[in-house]
């Protein structure tokens, strides 16, 4: 029998009751933080697999991690699920006036252009940077910040422009590490990958997947090259770099198969 959306409001106020779960019951806003976050990658990892039902069942936990969180501020007073529900309604109305008003949009990019021009109406945009969210991942947070920055016209106008200051950060580095300056490495380091990450913008990639499947393409193949090392009756750490490099390569040629 399907449940509804009221089913899942009563669970979730059930659950917090006396009757309810103890657990549940001593939950708070803060420490439900690293469960919503949690459950946000679980729902990337599940739309990364491709897997139908385990897509459909980590959307299920996300969203009732915002029911639950919803139903912690009911009862302190604060705000109920239906408050939360109203907002967003408005708010898509409101940053699609190419839609639901008189405005035109004709692709993608003009939609999206139109959305950022109305969330600059809503809100302050003093320090405008300070609005993304310190507990993002970097690199996706580096992405937003150079996004919003592009917004006012800070920005490079190509590619290539880009690129020329990731050689430039490259160069910096190197020079920071014949130094042997640690202090000069950290923020050399930290200027390269910021400005690799605008790279990825400008090349229209996710920096934040894209480093997800260089590192998931990294241990694919480091488990190819340890089956390979016991199918031949020897442990990686008995190899040395050369012996491990030719493991390494003998793996890539398979691949390229």
């Amino acid at each position: 029998m399907k449940k509804s959306f009221d089913d899942l409001v009563a669970l979730a106020k059930h659950l917090r009751s006396p009757e309810g779960c103890p657990w549940d019951r001593e939950q708070t806003l803060e420490t439900l933080r690293p469960y919503i976050i949690e459950e946000a990658y679980e729902v990337v990892q599940a739309i990364e697999s491709g897997d139908r039902d385990e897509i459909i069942e980590e959307l299920g936990d996300l969203f009732y991690e915002i029911l639950f969180a919803s139903r912690i501020a009911d009862e302190c007073g604060e705000f109920d699920i239906d408050e939360v529900i109203d907002k967003l309604h408005i708010k898509l109305v409101r940053r699609h006036p190419h839609v639901f008003g008189d405005e035109k949009a004709a692709n993608a990019e003009e939609a999206v252009k139109t959305w950022h021009r109305q969330k600059l109406k809503e809100k302050s945009r003093k320090r405008r940077l300070l609005h993304i969210p310190r507990t993002m991942p970097s690199l996706l947070r580096a992405q937003r910040v150079g996004e919003k920055a592009g917004q006012v016209g800070f920005d490079w106008s190509n590619a290539n422009e880009v690129l020329s200051k990731v050689k430039e950060e490259l160069s910096e580095l190197e020079e920071e590490m014949k130094s042997g300056n640690n202090e000069g490495m950290e923020k050399e380091w930290g200027d390269l990958v910021f400005s690799l990450v605008n790279l990825a913008r400008h090349l229209k990639l996710d920096s934040e997947g894209t480093a997800h499947k260089a590192v998931n393409a990294f241990i694919e193949r480091f488990g190819k090259i340890e089956d390979l090392a016991e199918s031949r009756g020897k442990e990686l750490a008995d190899l040395n770099l050369e012996e491990l490099d030719r493991l390494w390569d003998e793996v890539k040629n398979q691949e390229g198969q």
